[in-house]
C-alpha cells in the first residue's frame, strides 16, 4: 500500500472523529443555497476504477443542463480522467495522480489551482468507495456548497461532516447510474438520461480507421470486437466459449472478428486466437482512447463484466456481456443494446455459447446504436 493511502486508511479510522467536532460542516437543505450564484463546479470521483467513472457521467450531462452557463470541472485519477477528455459537458479535466513519482510541477499547479479559484458548488460522488482524499479536495475547493450522499460514513463519525448539502441513500438496490444521479437530484437536478458517455474526436475514430485497415479490416464486413479479460478471475467466461461464439457468429453473419486484451493478458488473447477456427484481427491496445475508438466501429461487442465493457457503451457500441458474481440490473450498461447474460447460478463458465450466440445476433439484426 502507498504511503499515502496508509496515512488515509489510518486517518479515517482513528481521528476524524476529532475533524467532525472541530470543522465539520454545518448541515443545510437545498432551500437555504442560492442556486443562481452559482458559477463555478467542481465534480470529484477520484478514486474509483473505470466503470464507476463512466456510470458517473450522466452526472456531466445532468449538472450541464442544470447549470448550461457555468464553468465545470471534473477531478479523476490520471487512467480514468482519459475518458473524461473532449466531454462537450465540462470545461476541465484534472487528473489526479496514485503515484507520487507521476507527479509534475505542472500537474500539481493545475490541483493547486482549484484552492485558489474555488467553486460555488462541489459534488463529491462517493457511490462504490468513500474517499477521504476526495472529500478534502472537495472541502479545500469549495466557496459554497460541498454535495454529497450521506452514504458509507467514516467509523467514528455521526455524519458526512465534510458536506453541507447531504443526499440521502436509497436503501434499496438501484442501477449504480441511478445511485449517481441520486446525489445530484437532492439538489434539484433531473437526471434523467442514464446512458453512460463518453466523446471521440474525429482524429481518433480517423486512426482507428487506419489502424483497423493496416490490420485487414475490410468494412463491407461487420466487425465484432472481442475482449476476453476481466481483472477478476471470476469475471472471465471461459476463453473457448468465446472462440466457439465468435467463430460461429462470423461464419454465419459473414463478420470480421478483431480481438483485444488488457496489458497483462497476453497469454489470454493467444489462447483465444489459438482457438479460433477462422481468421481474426488483433491488437493490443493499451491507450483507452484509443482502444474506445476502435470499439466506436465494431457493429458487436463481445466481453465479460469488466471496465472495458463500460467503455464500449460509452461510445454506443453494442454488447453482450457474460455476467457472473456481479448483479447486472445494478452494473450494466443502461440501455437495450447492452445485453448482460448470466447463468442461475452466478458463474460466468455456466453461461452457455448458445445464448451468448443467440443475444448476438439479436443486437447485429436491428440497427446501430445511437
Amino acid at each position: 500500500m502507498k504511503p499515502w493511502n496508509r496515512f488515509e486508511q489510518f486517518f479515517k479510522h482513528k481521528q476524524l472523529y476529532l475533524f467532525e467536532k472541530m470543522f465539520g460542516y454545518r448541515e443545510m437543505t437545498p432551500d437555504e443555497a442560492d442556486w443562481t450564484s452559482i458559477e463555478r463546479i467542481l465534480i470529484v470521483r477520484q478514486h474509483d476504477q473505470l466503470g464507476d467513472f463512466l456510470l458517473a457521467t450522466p452526472v456531466f450531462k445532468a449538472v450541464r443542463q442544470r447549470f448550461p452557463n457555468a464553468h465545470i470541472s471534473v477531478v479523476a485519477r490520471k487512467y480514468t480522467a482519459a475518458v473524461a477528455e473532449a466531454n462537450e459537458t465540462i470545461d476541465a479535466v484534472i487528473p489526479f495522480y496514485e503515484h507520487g513519482t507521476d507527479w509534475t510541477w505542472r500537474a500539481l499547479r493545475r490541483v493547486l489551482a482549484l484552492f485558489r479559484h474555488k467553486s460555488d458548488l462541489v459534488i463529491v460522488l462517493n457511490t462504490v468507495s468513500h474517499s477521504l482524499t476526495s472529500d478534502l479536495i472537495g472541502r479545500w475547493a469549495a466557496r459554497r456548497y460541498v454535495l454529497g450522499s450521506e452514504h458509507r460514513r467514516f467509523q467514528g463519525t455521526t455524519r458526512n461532516f465534510f458536506y453541507n448539502l447531504i443526499a440521502p441513500y436509497r436503501p434499496e438496490e438501484v442501477h449504480q447510474s441511478q445511485r449517481n444521479l441520486d446525489i445530484v437530484r437532492y439538489i434539484g437536478i433531473a437526471g434523467e438520461d442514464l446512458r453512460e458517455h463518453m466523446r471521440l474526436r474525429q482524429e481518433e475514430v480517423d486512426w482507428a480507421k487506419r489502424h483497423l485497415l493496416e490490420l485487414g479490416w475490410r468494412p463491407e464486413r461487420p466487425l465484432i470486437a472481442i475482449h476476453p479479460g476481466a481483472g477478476k478471475a471470476g469475471n472471465r467466461w471461459p476463453v473457448e466459449n468465446f472462440a466457439q461464439a465468435a467463430t460461429r457468429l462470423a461464419q454465419t453473419g459473414n463478420a470480421q472478428l478483431y480481438l483485444t486484451w488488457g496489458q497483462h493478458e497476453g497469454a489470454l488473447g493467444e489462447r483465444l486466437r489459438a482457438a479460433l477456427t477462422v481468421p481474426a484481427i488483433s491488437s493490443l491496445q493499451q491507450d483507452i482512447r484509443k482502444l474506445a475508438a476502435i470499439l466506436s466501429l465494431a457493429q458487436l461487442f463481445l466481453c465479460n463484466d469488466t471496465g472495458v465493457m463500460h467503455v464500449g457503451a460509452a461510445v454506443g457500441t453494442p454488447l453482450v456481456a457474460i455476467f457472473g458474481p456481479t448483479n447486472p440490473a445494478l452494473w450494466k450498461p443502461w440501455g437495450d443494446s447492452f445485453v448482460a447474460v448470466r447463468a442461475e447460478d452466478h458463474l460466468c463458465a455456466s453461461v452457455t455459447v448458445e445464448k451468448v450466440v443467440t443475444e448476438s445476433r439479436a443486437l447485429l439484426s436491428r440497427k446501430r446504436f445511437n
